[in-house]
């Protein structure tokens, strides 16, 4: 990276990945209500506002309000994620017994573990929260995957759940680099930097299988998983193949993402994430933007305006 990131610029870019997250994942969500029909969006048409979020955006706003310079304020961040957690919000049964644990004093990282029998979770959740993350790391892919890893940690003990959210943070990374930087990568290109910095995985392995493929939405969707089943490389590969497709066109890759069915405000919420770190806020509809339920705000964190 040929630039330096003061703290202003970085919560700037990491606003407004959460602005591409937020919408995407409310717009989204409106289509597991049966009467939008997700062709409509292909022709311009969306659900009558307003669109509530979910899971996916809270998560999110929770690590947006956290970040600081250093590492990762995890300890923080726990504390806020058990704070304020609405399980109304579409949280799965997991997440909520692990958040109301921790929100009840248990250390995060026992509960992390503790999750699916010590397993550990290897869903989704760390990846759909992560894009702001790898926003504010812009100008370092290493420590955009170090800090990733750390901010998974918190909630996903599974080495899957983990590799999701650092291919996550490394993508935003990479693709509001890019934006700095006035060059756009090819699709594979910015894929194969993603699995670069990912660890050893079934993410890792669908991410690179992603960099390779140039076939259309659907079989992508077919071939890499459209979040169906929940877990990290079941919705990961997809998400951040559409972003890396549409990186100029917000409204595409969120478009994709609905057409695809699935786990849809998770993965248009990834893939919007992503996107709106290389477009920043004005490739996001405005119309989109004022349908989206406000965000709460504690999201500016203590002492932000």
């Amino acid at each position: 990276m040929s630039f330096t990131l003061f703290p202003g610029t970085r919560l700037a870019l990491a606003r407004e990945s959460l602005a591409g997250l937020s919408v995407g994942d409310a717009l989204g969500a409106q289509y597991f209500v049966p009467a939008n029909r997700p062709a409509d969006l292909l022709e311009g048409r969306v659900p009558e506002a307003p669109w509530p979020w979910t899971d996916d955006t809270e998560q999110a706003c929770c690590l947006v309000a956290t970040l600081a310079d250093g590492d990762f304020d995890r300890d923080g961040f726990a504390d806020l994620l058990g704070g304020v957690f609405d399980p109304g919000r579409g949280y799965g049964p997991g997440a909520v017994v692990m958040l109301r644990e921790i929100s009840n004093g248990l250390p995060w990282p026992i509960a992390a573990a503790a999750a699916f029998d010590g397993q550990g979770s290897c869903g989704n959740g760390a990846a759909m929260r992560a894009a702001p993350l790898g926003a504010w790391h812009a100008d370092s892919l290493v420590h955009a995957a170090a800090q990733g890893a750390r901010a998974a940690e918190v909630t996903h003990a599974h080495p899957e759940g983990i590799a999701g959210g650092v291919a996550v943070t490394v993508a935003a990374a990479v693709a509001a680099a890019a934006r700095l930087n006035g060059h756009k990568p090819e699709p594979g290109q910015l894929l194969l930097a993603v699995a670069a910095h990912t660890p050893a995985s079934l993410v890792r392995d669908g991410v690179v299988e992603a960099a390779g493929f140039t076939g259309g939405v659907a079989e992508a969707a077919h071939r890499l998983g459209n979040g169906s089943r929940a877990t990290a490389q079941d919705t990961v590969p997809f998400a951040l193949w559409v972003a890396a497709r549409y990186l100029h066109d917000y409204p595409a890759a969120v478009a994709a993402c609905v057409v695809s069915g699935g786990d849809v405000d998770t993965t248009a919420a990834i893939a919007g994430g992503v996107v709106a770190a290389h477009t920043g806020l004005d490739g996001i509809p405005p119309a989109w933007l004022a349908a989206r339920e406000p965000l709460p705000a504690w999201t500016a964190g203590p002492g932000r305006d």
